[in-house]
């Protein structure tokens, strides 16, 4: 006789409400990301690309940013989305939302508890680079939301977008939240709302949201915190690259430095050479010299004006349906739907 518990008929509903597809080539990814490397340290300024702030000590180092008293941006959208994240979806009435860059999807928690009390049944859409990450998150969402469906994608934004240009369940929200859309530049961004507007039939939605402009103190505090945790994090990409490339950064010979470029309205975030130096990093057969007081860019964070952003949505056939902000205007979350 065999027996079936209710815990087994838990676990055969969340398989069968949960799909992942594997769009990532890793192999392709490894060599591409090699390349970048390459360029980036040989090049004139050097830079690295943020995707290296983030292995497990990264990781953590930045959650513990978002609980720094200086560093608002985390809280202040989670404030605003849990005081319209009902609006927005009685709003919308989209039966798929897709979150670019998911994580642990945190925040969009707060839009899922308003479909869960609406009784609406909903597909989510997590895209992330991480395949652990994504699916420990959808396991724990699927036993909180019995409603919810979730077909991630395991992809770059790339992907995800061109795979989503293909088919629809019916109206679609995407989300891009925590000002993502700042650490690209101005071309980058362009390339990324064309590949977004592709995915996006008319009726769909766009959910953005942006950091806006505000005193340089308040920016240069939230990058520059009293404990010192966003200087770790910076240098912390020294040592990922070291723990993959087989380097030898020296992390004491750099220091943080974030400043605010009052004239591209951004943060710029670099880490300083303190000496004259060499590294190398073996498994690019890659030798790095630095000039004592070289700059390495490390990161951008643009700082957005509502209007200009409501315009240049507006420009790419995403026309503003609301605009919610927090009592500061220190955040701006854009509800745009596509004509």
């Amino acid at each position: 006789m065999s027996t079936f518990s209710s815990s087994d008929s838990n676990q055969d509903s969340q398989n069968l409400r949960l799909e992942i597809d594997y769009l990532l080539d890793t192999s392709a990814l490894e060599k591409d990301d090699i390349i970048e490397a390459i360029a980036r340290l040989k090049g004139t300024p050097k830079s690295i690309s943020a995707r290296y702030f983030y292995d497990r000590a990264g990781s953590q180092l930045f959650e513990q940013i978002c609980q720094l008293p200086e560093y608002y941006p985390t809280r202040t959208e989670a404030s605003i989305l849990k005081q319209y994240a009902v609006e927005i979806v009685n709003q919308t009435e989209a039966v798929e939302l897709v979150e670019l860059g998911s994580g642990s999807s945190t925040k969009t928690r707060l839009l899922l508890d308003a479909y869960k009390a609406s009784a609406r049944p909903l597909y989510y859409t997590p895209v992330d680079v991480s395949d652990s990450i994504l699916k420990l998150s959808a396991k724990d969402l699927l036993v909180d939301y019995p409603q919810l469906k979730i077909q991630g994608k395991v992809a770059t934004y790339s992907q995800a977008l061109e795979q989503l240009s293909t088919y629809s369940f019916g109206r679609r929200m995407i989300i891009f939240l925590g000002s993502s859309i700042g650490n690209f530049t101005p071309r980058q961004c362009d390339r990324f709302i064309a590949q977004l507007t592709n995915a996006l039939n008319p009726g769909d939605y766009f959910l953005l949201g942006i950091d806006l402009q505000k005193s340089s103190d308040i920016l240069h505090a939230a990058y520059n915190d009293a404990s010192g945790t966003t200087a770790a994090f910076n240098l912390n990409m020294l040592q990922h690259l070291n723990n993959r490339f087989e380097g030898d950064f020296d992390l004491n010979l750099f220091r943080h430095q974030a400043i605010y470029n009052i004239a591209l309205n951004q943060i710029e975030m670099y880490l300083i050479s303190q000496q004259s130096q060499s590294v190398r990093l073996n498994q690019l057969d890659l030798n790095i010299n630095l000039d004592k007081g070289e700059a390495i860019l490390t990161e951008i964070s643009r700082k957005f004006n509502l209007t200009q952003m409501e315009q240049y949505l507006g420009d790419r056939n995403l026309n503003l349906i609301q605009t919610y902000t927090d009592s500061q205007q220190w955040f701006g979350l854009l509800l745009c739907q596509m004509q």
